[in-house]
């Protein structure tokens, strides 16, 4: 039966049980209770409306249906169509391939970055790690380097600035004496550069006079420059043998004069 043809009934049925419901009640209360008609027919009237609202609804709920008494009837309702209940249950659920797909795009995308990270955090470990062996190995090639010069360079000093490193054996030993001529020794001091430390060891040499000094050739100048323990390389720096040429010839030098006065030593 269609909805229309329920709800016709339905009514009908409630309207004749409140008529009922309504006579009822008037004669009870006028034999009974010995009212007058009108106050009586007054209470029946009001069980009438009452029995015609709350009927229907008793009705409806006894026949198992949700729809209100007098709704209009749908073109679906009619049987056209499925019920809602029914739609719901037919309708295709989401599949949980479906909602999974953006979480797992997002953990792709964050395992993605963490490699990428991993792998930037490793390469520049590395280039740090390249870069100091690098400098390491400069280091160690340049040290070995300075080494090997050092090793290889010639030993001493050019005490006579000839661009030559001069050794002990360095030159010729010039012509010595055993002692000064005549028991007396030139004074050395008047050489500058010569004090009288030096002028001893000038002595323990065998060099007592400016004329010895004076005759020294270049060679010879060069053994006692590299001889002088001390005092090495003083004969060329201090120009001696410039020095003795005056004072052999018997000229003056302007320290020689301070020597003679005793200013300097």
């Amino acid at each position: 039966m269609s909805r229309t043809g329920s709800n016709n009934v339905s009514f009908t049925f409630c309207a004749v049980i409140g008529l009922f419901v309504c006579a009822l009640v008037t004669a009870l209360l006028m034999v009974v209770g010995d009212w007058n008609f009108l106050p009586a027919a007054a209470v029946g009237v009001l069980f009438l409306i009452l029995a015609i609202l709350l009927l229907p609804i008793w009705f409806i709920r006894g026949n198992g249906s949700d729809v209100p008494f007098g709704a209009p009837v749908t073109g679906a309702e009619a049987g056209t169509a499925p019920t809602s209940a029914s739609a719901v249950a037919s309708a295709p659920a989401p599949t949980v391939a479906a909602s999974a797909a953006p979480a797992a795009a997002s953990a792709d995308a964050d395992a993605a970055a963490a490699k990428a990270k991993a792998d930037a955090d490793a390469a520049a470990a590395k280039a740090k790690a390249d870069a100091a062996a690098a400098k390491a190995k400069a280091k160690a090639d340049a040290d070995a380097a300075a080494a090997k010069a050092a090793a290889a360079a010639p030993k001493g000093e050019d005490y006579d600035g000839d661009g030559t490193v001069e050794g002990v054996n360095e030159g010729t030993r010039p012509e010595a004496l055993d002692g000064p001529r005549g028991g007396k020794a030139d004074d050395l001091k008047q050489i500058k550069g010569v004090g009288p430390k030096m002028e001893k060891l000038c002595n323990s040499l065998g060099f007592y006079h400016f004329d010895q000094i004076a005759g020294w050739s270049p060679d010879e100048v060069a053994w006692v420059d590299a001889n002088l323990e001390g005092f090495k390389g003083r004969v060329t720096r201090d120009t001696w043998v410039a020095q003795a040429k005056i004072l052999a010839e018997g000229g003056t030098t302007e320290f020689s004069k301070k020597v003679k006065k005793g200013d300097v030593y």
